[in-house]
């Protein structure tokens, strides 16, 4: 089963965060991720997003329509890496998903996946590491990281 995982791409500064859009240089970033991601993805991948502006203005440069999208505020509240796997009914995941959110969660959620280990790791901004995982097994292998600034 496929999964991804992407962060946001790069956003202005502002107040309040929830509200906070994508810079000129995120939209790029999260252009080319989702230019690389539409020739990979299967088309029948769950949207899974945090509700923040700039997680579904990154995601919309891969899918435009909202409903589409599965909003989820854990995403943005920083919950623990095992709330997540739990919405997604880990570890038997039922079809392949994209995981879009924020630092320090997904750092978190992908050493849990990939080590067993809850703890947080760098996640760039609008970095998106594809995993593999198969039904019943507690931990995913990384297929490949892709970063918005290294794509042509």
């Amino acid at each position: 089963m496929e999964l991804f995982l992407w962060r946001h791409a790069d956003a202005l500064p502002g107040v309040p965060d929830f509200e906070r859009e994508l810079s000129p240089h995120g939209h790029q970033q999260a252009s080319k991720v989702a230019a690389w991601l539409r020739k990979r993805a299967p088309a029948d991948l769950r949207l899974l997003v945090s509700p923040a502006t700039r997680t579904r203005q990154t995601v919309a440069h891969l899918n435009d329509d909202e409903s589409a999208f599965q909003f989820c505020l854990p995403l943005y509240e920083s919950t623990s890496p095992e709330a997540i796997l739990t919405l997604l009914g880990w570890p038997n995941i039922a079809q392949p998903t994209l995981i879009v959110g924020h630092q320090p969660l997904i750092g978190a959620l992908a050493v849990r996946l990939l080590a067993g280990a809850s703890h947080p790791s760098a996640f760039r901004k609008s970095a998106l590491w594809w995993m593999q995982t198969e039904p019943g097994q507690d931990s995913a292998k990384l297929v490949q990281v892709v970063d918005g600034d290294m794509l042509g």
